[in-house]
């Protein structure tokens, strides 16, 4: 999933991308990398960031999504507010990823009523504007799992078929250095709810904190995190570098294929 942030404050690219060309140019970029999914953001989720008004997240989104619809890569909506969803998937989006976990007023509605729509649903302690302050757990792993497992119950309760949702555990969103490598380390725990995992670790301050790098030099960082949590269940990896994580992913994959005892290596993928 190629990360695409029409915003002016996001943590990593934020105005890089703001204008709609700009915005549009950089998606093109990333199906050529080979992008399997686009994923769009017109509000900042970082730690501290402000809201936008639902107007002002449409007029950043929209027309971008509008012109990637006529692409044959599926659009993801990163949003938490019913009224966007409902124009994105209007306008031809394939999935809504919310960090809020479809929990806002209208939410469940906006998505259940569009049956080809899917969803990922996050985890997320507090809000973007507190969330940081001082996030606890009595236990992490747990306590996330308890938390989407409940978020699943909701969505299907509200019409959602369980085949149209993806979870994330949100790494950075709520959780310590230490809260964030522990559900890397057993990420794999999450499987057991039954749905597609998606891991979004690319240049977060986790990485920086053990390498020094600042958020502009975190891409060797990033590749190891996103063939982690693959190693550790993941279907979905959200990325900024995509072409680089696609070709880590590339070998990691060979070496699976040409692993298996009834593959020999005449027969093992070489693309």
């Amino acid at each position: 999933m190629g990360i695409i942030n029409v915003t002016p404050d996001s943590f990593s690219d934020g105005g890089h991308f703001f204008s709609t060309q700009r915005a549009i140019a950089h998606a093109k970029n990333l199906i050529e990398e080979g992008a399997d999914i686009l994923d769009i953001g017109g509000e900042s989720t970082r730690p501290g960031s402000q809201q936008v008004s639902v107007d002002e997240e449409l007029k950043r989104v929209i027309p971008v999504l509008e012109v990637l619809a006529d692409t044959q890569i599926p659009v993801s909506i990163d949003t938490s507010k019913p009224e966007v969803m409902k124009h994105a998937i209007a306008a031809g989006a394939f999935m809504i990823n919310d960090v809020n976990a479809l929990r806002n007023p209208g939410a469940l509605e906006a998505v259940a009523q569009n049956n080809h729509v899917q969803v990922c649903l996050m985890h997320m302690q507090g809000t973007p504007q507190t969330m940081q302050a001082n996030p606890q757990y009595r236990d992490i792993v747990q306590e996330v799992q308890d938390f989407l497992q409940q978020r699943i119950q909701a969505a299907t309760a509200a019409g959602i078929s369980q085949d149209r949702l993806i979870i994330d555990p949100g790494f950075g969103f709520g959780k310590t250095l230490q809260h964030n490598f522990t559900l890397l380390n057993q990420l794999d725990q999450l499987t057991k709810l039954g749905v597609p995992l998606l891991a979004g670790l690319s240049r977060k301050s986790m990485l920086g904190a053990i390498t020094g790098n600042d958020v502009d030099h975190r891409i060797h960082e990033s590749i190891a995190a996103a063939l982690l949590a693959v190693v550790k269940g993941a279907k979905i990896v959200r990325v900024h570098d995509v072409k680089a994580t696609k070709e880590a992913l590339a070998i990691h994959n060979a070496m699976k294929n040409c692993a298996a005892p009834e593959i020999n290596a005449s027969t093992c993928n070489r693309n």
